[in-house]
């Protein structure tokens, strides 16, 4: 029995120290990129934040008051009327029993009533509606144009470059919501989703610097002139080989710019030169009470609430999504 047992220690291959540990960092690199980046993602605690209020808030805008033909679970609209009851205050409770309140409780009114009698809480939801439809045209708009211009722009470099960066250059020097104000109000009286596209017409310069300075990086690099040297065509280059490498900066792009568009469509509607009646937006609502500020602040802090809401959640998904894809960020671990 032992010379046996001396017979099979002979047998095993002997391991260098640390042979083990080395072979657990093997199977730990070996994880794909998306695997890393998901794991980063899910380790930045603001962005798991941002995320289940983002969707808190779209479940609750969709679900309450519904979408289009598709019915929600509140038995009040955005345009009925009724009476208005104990002065128009929000009927909703927060405060639990041990506090000396009731409990969470809704009420006939949540959000309370406007001045004309409408259910507060199904105008905050429709409003809210808009405002995110608009934020997420804007954001495709402004990534997708900001996304060929900085790709052009750096990957044919001269002329070409020269031309489409002092574009993006004048336009970063006009203030954005002066310029976002004069577009409006030449085209954004005809919906909100010519008003989403006219602003994405203005907020692209940011992911068109971004994505140039990325590109100007990647076409020197080994793959391109390896594609360049058999014959590949530019727009192959550029949409085959170069914008899937910067696809981490596309899609931290849109989400930044979706959060500028909530802000911005907000602005243009409390100035009166975004949405028009009778459709209704955060801002619109805000703008349309502005007088009921000292007697019936709940007007204000409902639509402001989910302004803020909603840009704050997309700016943490953004920058979780931004320490995702950047593996030069150490705040997250692998």
């Amino acid at each position: 029995m032992v010379r046996k047992a001396q017979t099979a220690e002979a047998g095993r291959t002997p391991q260098a120290p640390g042979a083990s540990d080395a072979a657990q960092g093997m199977s730990v690199k070996a994880r794909t990129q998306s695997q890393l980046v998901r794991s980063r993602f899910f380790r930045h605690r603001g962005a798991l934040a941002g995320m289940f209020l983002l969707t808190f808030v779209v479940l609750l805008a969709v679900t309450s008051i519904g979408a289009g033909p598709i019915p929600g679970w509140w038995d009040k609209g955005p345009v009925r009327t009724s009476d208005i009851v104990n002065g128009g205050r929000p009927t909703l409770g927060l405060w639990p029993t041990f506090l000396g309140g009731g409990g969470l409780h809704l009420g006939e009114h949540p959000f309370g009533q406007d001045n004309i009698g409408r259910d507060y809480f199904a105008v905050t939801m429709r409003g809210t509606q808009v405002s995110l439809v608009i934020a997420v045209i804007v954001g495709v708009v402004a990534t997708a144009i900001g996304t060929v211009v900085g790709a052009v722009a750096g990957y044919f470099r001269g002329k070409t470059e020269a031309v489409l960066m002092r574009v993006t250059d004048l336009m970063i020097t006009i203030p954005t919501l002066l310029f976002a104000a004069m577009v409006a109000v030449m085209w954004g009286n005809k919906g909100i989703v010519m008003l989403g596209l006219v602003l994405g017409l203005v907020t692209w310069t940011q992911t068109a610097r971004l994505v140039r300075g990325e590109v100007l990086a990647l076409r020197e690099k080994e793959f391109v002139e390896a594609a360049r040297s058999v014959g590949t065509s530019a727009k192959r280059i550029i949409f085959k080989h170069l914008l899937p490498n910067v696809v981490g900066i596309i899609i931290v792009s849109v989400t930044l710019a979706i959060a500028a568009a909530v802000l911005l469509e907000s602005a243009l509607s409390f100035l009166g030169l975004g949405v028009q009646p009778p459709d209704t937006s955060l801002g619109k609502i805000i703008n349309e009470y502005r007088s009921a500020m000292m007697t019936r602040p709940w007007l204000f802090y409902w639509p402001g609430a989910f302004i803020i809401s909603i840009a704050l959640s997309v700016n943490f998904i953004g920058d979780g999504l931004r320490d995702a894809f950047d593996p030069r960020q150490n705040r997250v671990r692998n």
